[in-house]
């Protein structure tokens, strides 16, 4: 290398978008002080998460809220770094992984990667149940990816070619059944309203057939019963959200005439 020219180095971008994750947000960001800039985009928490977010360094944005898609894209928006990786409040990235992410930044043999994710469930890590390794594409390039536009279960879209990692994304999404309950209300209600939006027809019986599958290919077909008893527990909490989304999909077509 001539004197005086400098190695180009690679910057990482961190985004995040919370509503009440005071009790995830500090630990979330701690586990990303690898990042070269960490990006929170808030829409109105009513507790500390903004002043914790702030207290460690990461840049907050407001914006309300518009679906998690809308409101990633706009956090993806104020990335500034070569690599963008999108996390939620409630994971969390090893010493592994980030060694993991930072090496392959810098050899970019793809424009994109998918991370094992390994979740649990009250307190258990859930290696069956179709909770793992449940591969989610968060790491990509930045300009080559963006999140579709759903109300919810959004996905990463990516124009180039996709690799995987190794190393796991921890998830820690359900600490009580309570959590299990509000997380299956929250999401059942956004699913009834894209399915009723979609022009899907739904009927009264689709919430029972629905339901009684997501036990079976939860607990039987994705070996949920080697989780031990959070497998069933899961199995039934999968059932009831596939249950009242079509319920709610049922009820709210019939309110709309």
């Amino acid at each position: 290398m001539r004197r005086g020219m400098r190695a180009q180095v690679t910057r990482l971008s961190a985004i995040i978008i919370t509503h009440n994750e005071a009790a995830n947000i500090g630990a979330c960001l701690e586990t990303l002080a690898f990042c070269d800039e960490r990006i929170v985009v808030d829409c109105g928490s009513s507790d500390d998460t903004v002043a914790i977010a702030r207290a460690a360094g990461a840049l907050v944005e407001h914006r309300d809220w518009d679906g998690f898609g809308a409101q990633k894209n706009y956090a993806l928006s104020l990335a500034t770094g070569d690599w963008v990786l999108s996390v939620d409040a409630d994971e969390r990235a090893s010493p592994q992984l980030a060694a993991a992410v930072r090496k392959v930044i810098v050899e970019a043999s793809a424009d994109g990667f998918e991370l094992p994710r390994l979740s649990t469930f009250c307190g258990r890590a859930m290696r069956h149940s179709g909770w793992y390794p449940d591969y989610v594409l968060r790491l990509f390039r930045r300009g080559h990816a963006r999140f579709t536009d759903d109300i919810v279960h959004e996905r990463i879209v990516c124009t180039g070619r996709v690799e995987r990692l190794g190393e796991p994304l921890h998830h820690d999404p359900v600490h009580r059944l309570e959590d299990a309950i509000a997380r299956m209300d929250r999401y059942s209600t956004a699913g009834a309203s894209m399915l009723v939006d979609s022009g899907r027809r739904v009927s009264f019986f689709s919430g029972i057939t629905h339901g009684l599958y997501s036990f079976f290919r939860t607990y039987i077909l994705r070996a949920g019963f080697l989780d031990g008893r959070e497998g069933f527990l899961l199995a039934v909490a999968n059932a009831e959200g596939s249950y009242y989304r079509y319920m709610k999909a049922w009820i709210e077509a019939r309110r709309r005439g």
